[in-house]
Parts: C-alpha cells; structure tokens; sequence
C-alpha cells in the first residue's frame, strides 16, 4: 500500500514505519515533497516509542510511477486524495483518505476484507465531513502532536491489519 500526505515527512512517513512494525508492505510519498528529506525528530522519538524504526527515512514525491501499482492507496486529508486522483484518474477506486478507510472497514463484518468489499460500502456510506476524513499535520508542533497522530495510524493500521 502506499500512504501519501503533502510533505512525505510525518504523516505518511510514520504511517509507512507503523506498517512496517505491524508486518504489512507499505510506502510512502508526498503531493509537495522535496525529495531526500528526513523526518523531523519528534516524528522518529515517537515512532520508537511505538516500537517503528525511523532509519534510513527519506521523503520522495509522489507521482503516477508509485500511484498506478500501487493496491492501496492511502492519504491523510481530502486534498491529498483529489490531488493523487487528478494525477492518475485509474486510481480513484482504490484511493481513499485513512480515516475514510478505517471506517468503512468497521462498517464491514468481521473477517478478511477485500477492495470490492470496500467498494460497496462506500457506495452505502454517507460521506464525511473533512473533520472526519482529514488527519492533522504535527508538522512544527510539540511532540505530543505527534503522539496523537502516531496512535490514531497505529489503531487504524492494526484495523487494516486484522481485516488481511
């Protein structure tokens, strides 16, 4: 799957690192990336505290070469999502902000799920307010943003993951 927010630094980058720590195949990338940048401190602190490995971290901008094979694609707000879908317009049913997501893999019965799955419950949902399909950016601000941000992917990947 691929996680997508607009730096590539926080967000998506800690989603792709919390992925990896729970076993599930990930990257991430940025709609406004400048390429080769790590992530800020807080986000590597937290992820370690949340037992993730920050090494090695670097951002890269997204674009229809990671979009188009990827099965999932993930992003933290509604513009990140339009802009991904803009850029390659194939994606659009397998595109879905993580919050959007989450929920309608708890609409779902239990047991495996599959994107077709989540196709028809989206089609039955209401849609959200950006309030609940968008994720706060930490960027700049205190740790304790961060942690915020790192435990809501956490309970959103450990959803993902136990739907597989």
């Amino acid at each position: 799957m691929l996680f997508v927010c607009r730096a590539n630094r926080c967000r998506s980058a800690m989603a792709e690192r919390l992925a990896h720590a729970l076993g599930l195949s990930a990257e991430s990338a940025g709609t406004h990336a400048v390429p080769g940048l790590e992530m800020p401190a807080h986000a590597e602190t937290v992820l370690r505290e949340h037992g993730a490995d920050p090494a090695g971290f670097a951002s890269r901008r997204v674009g229809p070469a990671l979009l188009l094979p990827a099965p999932l694609v993930l992003t933290a707000t509604r513009a990140e999502r339009a802009h991904c879908v803009t850029m390659a317009p194939a994606i659009a049913g397998k595109t879905f902000t993580l919050r959007q997501y989450a929920r309608y893999l708890a609409a779902l019965p239990d047991g495996p799920v599959t994107l077709r799955d989540i196709s028809a419950v989206r089609g039955r949902m209401q849609p959200g307010k950006p309030a609940d399909d968008d994720l706060d950016d930490p960027f700049g601000g205190p740790i304790e943003g961060f942690r915020e941000c790192a435990g809501t992917l956490e309970d959103i990947l450990r959803l993902l993951a136990s739907r597989r």
